[in-house]
């Protein structure tokens, strides 16, 4: 009961900071993420809603990242475990399942796929981070800026519009 109370708590605070951010004068903001043992900043023009990880309908030959496709308020949509995606892990442990959310893509992408997150780490804008230097090594096109806060954390930014149309990410079954 205190942890469906402490959710309905964070998405109340999420929910009014994603209002204020969208009254204020045009900033960088994100919504921050963690996933793998990484922090990560989803931009919030391109993050959807939030749903707390679901009933899922797995999908035969899949890659072990795509989890399945969920139903999110009346929309199927694929969800991909973001760490796995990313090679950082291969499956969420279960003791850890708790704290994963399910960050939808915002629907003007015009895709209709999730990532599974392991927990939320709040809003953040350009104002309380830094800038790290350009990183020169081969990246993917989703990869954006690398930046650090106040306590020394280091927040890579993914930007969900190069995502959703990355070839690797939509090949979700073996072998295609």
């Amino acid at each position: 009961m205190a942890n469906k109370e402490a959710l309905r708590e964070l998405q109340g605070r999420l929910a009014e900071r994603l209002h204020e951010v969208k009254t204020q004068e045009r900033t960088l903001s994100w919504l921050a993420v963690e996933s793998g043992g990484h922090g990560f900043l989803l931009p919030l023009a391109e993050a959807g809603e939030i749903f707390q990880p679901g009933a899922l309908l797995s999908v035969p030959h899949a890659l072990p990242w795509f989890l399945g496709v969920a139903n999110l308020r009346g929309v199927l949509a694929g969800v991909v475990d973001l760490a796995g995606f990313l090679g950082l892990r291969s499956r969420l442990p279960e003791g850890e399942r708790d704290q994963a959310r399910v960050v939808a893509f915002n629907p003007t992408l015009e895709i209709n796929g999730a990532l599974q997150v392991d927990r939320l780490a709040g809003l953040r804008n350009q104002t309380q981070l830094t800038p790290e230097a350009v990183d020169v090594h081969a990246q993917p096109g989703f990869v954006g800026g690398r930046y650090h806060d106040a306590g020394g954390r280091v927040w890579q930014e993914l930007r969900l519009a190069v995502l959703a149309r990355d070839e690797r990410f939509l090949r979700i079954v073996k072998g295609a």
